[in-house]
C-alpha cells in the first residue's frame, strides 16, 4: 500500500511539473512571435527610407539686446543667447533627419509635411546604402502629408494595410531614424484610435514620416505627432487617410477637397441638445460658412444630420469620410434631424478653399432689450436680427460664449428681427428646459443653448 502512494505521489508530480515547466510546445511559440518581429523587420525595412532636409538659418534682426531667434534654437540653451546678444548675419546651414516609406516604386516617397517644410535640399537614402537627391512634388498641411520624388525605378514599395481594420491592442511596429539611428525598430501595441492612430511603441525625433506596421509587416499609419518625448504616446496618421491624400498630391501637386461648408461637432458633446432633442447619436451643425455649399441650402445651425446619401454617420469622423468619397459639384442628400422631424436636405458639394474670409457686423443705437441670461441686446441696423452690446461676466451667456457684435437672428425656431421680437421670444421660452438661439458671428451662423441652472 505504501508503495502504491509512493507511486501515485512521483507519478502527480510529474505531471505537475510538465504542466508548470516550460516545454517546447512553450518555446515554439515564442520563437514564432520572435521570427514574426524578425520577418517584419527585414520585409518593412526594405521601403523605409531615411531623409536629411537642408534649411539655412535665418539671420538675427534688431538692436544690441534683442533680435530674433533662429529657426532651430528656439526652446535651447541657445535661445537666451540669440535674442540678448543677436544671431550672426551669416549662419550656417543646418541639416535635420527624418523617414518616410516609398509609396510607389517609380520613385514616388510618402512622409509628413513638416519633416521637409522649409527644406533647400532633400537627400533620400535608402536601406540598401544608395542615395538621391529629392524634391517636392506636394504637400498638405491639414493632413502633415508630402509626397517627394527621386529619380529611381523598381524600389521596393511598401504594402499597405486597410487602417480602418485596425483593432486597440492588436501589435504596432514603428520604424525609423529616431535620433539619426538608422532603421530603428521598436514595438508597442495600438492604444487607441479615432482620428488618429495612439501606440505605446516608442516614436521619436527622426520616426516622422515613417510607417508604423502590423504584425504582417504592412504599414497601417504615417508616424506623427510625438506627445511629449519619454512618455509613452505617440502617433500616427492613418494610412486610409494618408493615402488618398498622397494620390492626388501625386496626380495634382495639391489636394481638391470637396466640402460642405459647417462646422460640425458629435452630438454627445452637447448634452442640452440632446436633451433637447431626444436623440443620442448624430452630428451637429454648430455653423454654417459664409458662401459655402452649405450656406446655399437649407441646412441650418443645430440641425443633426443622421445619414449622407443613406449611409448611417454617428461621429464628425463618418460625416467627413463621406463627403470627401465625393465629387465636387455632387449633389448629395442628407438626412436630418430638425425639431423632432426627420426631414432631407440636398447640398451639391464644392472645392474647398483655403481661406474663409470672415466679415464683421457692428451694432447700431436703436432700442435695446432689457438683459436676460446675462446679455442686452439692441436693433440690428438692416433690421435682420439683433445685436448683443453686452455680456456680463460670469452669466449663462458669458459661458455660452456669446460675445458682443453676434447677431441674434431666431430663438427657438422663431424669426427675430428686432430688440422687441427678442423679448417675446425670450418671455415664450422655457429657460430651464433650454432656449435653442441662432446667431451670426461675422459672416457665419452657428447656435446656443442657454439654459438656466
Amino acid at each position: 500500500m505504501k508503495s502504491l502512494f509512493i507511486a501515485f505521489f512521483v507519478l502527480a508530480a510529474s505531471v505537475m511539473a510538465k504542466e508548470t515547466t516550460p516545454g517546447n510546445g512553450d518555446l515554439d511559440i515564442a520563437r514564432r512571435l520572435e521570427n514574426a518581429f524578425v520577418k517584419v523587420a527585414e520585409q518593412a525595412s526594405s521601403s523605409v527610407v531615411v531623409i536629411t532636409c537642408t534649411r539655412k538659418l535665418g539671420a538675427g534682426e534688431g538692436e544690441e539686446g534683442g533680435g530674433q531667434v533662429p529657426h532651430g534654437f528656439e526652446g535651447t540653451p541657445f535661445e537666451y543667447f540669440f535674442k540678448r546678444r543677436g544671431a550672426p548675419e551669416q549662419m550656417p546651414d543646418i541639416d535635420s533627419a527624418g523617414s518616410g516609406i516609398v509609396y510607389r516604386k517609380d520613385g514616388y516617397i510618402l512622409t509628413n509635411q513638416h519633416v521637409v517644410d522649409g527644406a533647400e535640399k532633400i537627400k533620400v537614402r535608402l536601406r540598401d546604402g544608395r542615395e538621391f537627391a529629392a524634391k517636392i512634388v506636394g504637400v498638405d498641411e491639414r493632413t502633415d502629408v508630402a509626397i517627394i520624388k527621386v529619380e529611381a525605378k523598381d524600389l521596393s514599395a511598401a504594402q499597405l494595410a486597410d487602417s480602418d481594420k485596425i483593432r486597440v491592442g492588436q501589435w504596432a511596429i514603428a520604424i525609423g531614424a529616431p535620433y539619426e539611428l538608422d532603421y530603428s525598430f521598436t514595438v508597442g501595441h495600438v492604444s487607441a484610435y479615432e482620428d488618429y492612430i495612439q501606440t505605446d511603441a516608442s516614436i521619436n525625433p527622426g520616426n516622422s514620416g515613417g510607417p508604423l506596421c502590423d504584425i504582417e509587416g504592412r504599414v497601417v499609419g504615417i508616424n506623427t505627432l510625438i506627445r511629449g518625448l519619454n512618455r509613452g504616446i505617440g502617433f500616427a496618421i492613418p494610412i486610409n487617410m494618408a493615402r488618398p491624400v498622397a494620390d492626388q498630391l501625386i496626380d495634382h501637386g495639391k489636394v481638391i477637397r470637396p466640402w460642405l461648408g459647417v462646422a460640425i461637432a458629435p452630438l454627445s458633446e452637447n448634452k442640452e441638445l440632446q436633451e433637447l432633442t431626444k436623440l443620442k447619436d448624430g452630428v451637429v451643425v454648430q455653423e454654417i460658412r459664409p458662401g459655402t455649399p452649405a450656406a446655399a441650402s437649407d441646412l441650418k445651425p443645430a440641425d443633426i444630420i443622421t445619414t449622407v446619401d443613406g449611409v448611417p454617420v454617428k461621429s464628425p469622423r463618418e460625416l467627413q469620410q463621406q463627403v470627401l468619397g465625393k465629387k465636387i459639384g455632387q449633389k448629395v442628400i442628407l438626412d436630418v434631424m430638425r425639431d423632432g422631424k426627420a426631414i432631407k436636405v440636398p447640398v451639391q458639394t464644392a472645392e474647398m478653399k483655403d481661406e474663409v474670409v470672415v466679415a464683421t457686423r457692428k451694432p447700431t443705437e436703436k432700442s435695446a432689450a432689457e438683459p436676460a441670461f446675462g446679455l442686452t441686446v439692441q436693433n440690428a441696423d438692416d433690421g435682420q436680427g439683433v445685436v448683443v452690446r453686452d455680456v456680463t461676466d460670469g452669466s449663462i451667456a458669458a459661458e455660452k460664449g456669446l460675445q458682443p457684435g453676434d447677431v441674434i437672428t431666431e430663438v427657438d425656431r422663431h424669426p427675430v428681427k428686432n430688440a422687441a421680437d427678442f423679448k417675446a421670444a425670450l418671455a415664450k421660452a422655457d429657460a430651464k428646459k433650454g432656449v435653442l438661439v441662432y446667431l451670426k458671428r461675422g459672416a457665419s451662423s452657428t447656435f446656443v443653448v442657454l439654459k438656466e441652472k
